[in-house]
């Protein structure tokens, strides 16, 4: 019968204790990277889908006015009523121009100030306030 061989060394367990709080440190540290990436996408969806609706909001409603007024001055072919309509197709192009359906392009912001530029100039045009917007937090006028 041979002898027994001794028991390997195990892990040191003084190394171990030593070691548990960088151990724990970069497991918390992974848990938190995870949650925070899970958060931070599911904000910026809502905030993405929050000021996505405000935009295309205010886009169709300066589309909408175009059109509207569009159908009012085709009837009238004086001159000062063809340069009303050319600022109008001017300001439905840039409209339908925009990429709504890309969130990345780079000069979203420009264009659409470019757009609320245009269509002030419709409206100084047409001798509108620009400002006429109603509060959908308010359901009644106030005098």
């Amino acid at each position: 019968m041979a002898a027994a061989a001794p028991p390997a060394p195990g892990p040191d367990m003084f190394e171990e204790i030593v070691m548990a709080e960088h151990r724990f440190h970069g497991e918390g540290y992974q848990e938190g990277y995870a949650e925070g990436c899970h958060v931070g996408a599911a904000e910026g969806r809502r905030y993405g889908s929050l000021h996505g609706a405000k935009m295309g909001s205010e886009i169709g409603s300066y589309l909408g006015f175009a059109l509207t007024w569009q159908c009012l001055l085709c009837k009238c072919t004086d001159e000062k009523n063809s340069k009303k309509i050319k600022a109008l197709d001017s300001l439905i192009g840039m409209i339908q121009k925009f990429p709504y359906e890309d969130p990345t392009y780079e000069k979203l912001q420009e264009d659409l100030e470019k757009i609320r530029g245009k269509f002030k100039q419709v409206c100084s045009m047409l001798n509108i306030h620009s400002d006429f917007w109603v509060s959908t937090e308010r359901s009644s006028l106030t005098f």
